[in-house]
């Protein structure tokens, strides 16, 4: 399928059909959320025929941080079935998760994050959870950094950050 490969002068994959209700979502998507749609697709698409079927489009949803009920990535592929393949083609994709990135609220995205550095669950981020995330990422920071991280931070003085901490961190307010 040649249409999932057309892109603009920017590289920025675009939506190949004059599909002029999609056109002020398309103004809306930064284009590094463009981008991250189409390698989405393109990542998961995992027999290049330029569709993806229940699996893939539930792996390439979540990698976009959207973790859809089964039943509603079924519900999704057949609003946009168009040959009865129970497949979704990328212009299709596009739509589905640009709409979706564009109504994100950005506290979930917060909160979201939040609970990937609370990995114990117990509400707040502490020295150990911190201490994880960063050998996660590479970054090679003692416990006093660590520490000093927290201390910025932790606006009740208990030596963790908790959600709310952690909102105002996110939001600088």
């Amino acid at each position: 399928m040649n249409s999932i490969r057309r892109k603009t002068s920017k590289g920025i994959p675009t939506i190949p059909s004059p599909a002029a209700d999609v056109s002020p979502l398309q103004d809306q998507l930064l284009d590094e959320q463009k981008q991250e749609i189409y390698e989405a697709f393109s990542l998961f698409d995992m027999n290049n025929d330029g569709y993806l079927d229940y699996h893939e489009l539930k792996v390439a949803m979540r990698a976009l941080g959207f973790d859809l009920p089964k039943r509603e990535i079924l519900d999704l592929i057949d609003q946009y079935d168009r040959d009865g393949r129970h497949l979704m083609q990328y212009e299709d994709f596009y739509i589905v998760m640009g709409e979706k990135i564009v109504k994100r609220d950005p506290l979930d995205e917060i909160r979201r994050a939040f609970k990937l550095f609370d990995d114990d669950q117990t509400g707040k981020i502490s020295l150990k959870n911190l201490r994880r995330v960063a050998k996660e990422l590479g970054e090679n920071l003692t416990d006093e950094e660590l520490r000093a991280m927290i201390e910025e931070f932790d606006l009740d003085g208990d030596g963790e950050i908790d959600e709310q901490e952690f909102i105002a961190i996110c939001t600088d307010s």
